[in-house]
């Protein structure tokens, strides 16, 4: 048996018709990391993004404390090194 490596809890902030949003999640389940979705949408949701961060953008990233901001292409590269994911994954 092997160990299969640990993965951080994730949470991410979206919107249904925003592309960084639909590029990060694509990313992630292609990866194969869980992850839970809160839709910016609902005002309650925007008001907890906004509390929890001082944002309520798209998409928004929490791990491990850590708060990611910006574009897709942005956020990958950072979230990719926290995780200890190669680079070609980012």
């Amino acid at each position: 048996m092997t160990d299969a490596p640990s993965r951080s809890w994730i949470e991410i902030y979206t919107t249904p018709q925003c592309p960084d949003c639909i590029a990060l999640k694509r990313w992630l389940r292609n990866l194969g990391i869980p992850f839970v979705e809160h839709d910016l949408r609902d005002p309650l949701i925007a008001e907890e993004a906004r509390e929890r961060t001082g944002m309520r953008i798209a998409p928004l990233t929490l791990i491990e404390g850590q708060v990611f901001w910006g574009t897709f292409s942005h956020q990958a590269p950072q979230i990719a090194e926290l995780l200890g994911l190669t680079a070609a994954a980012a």
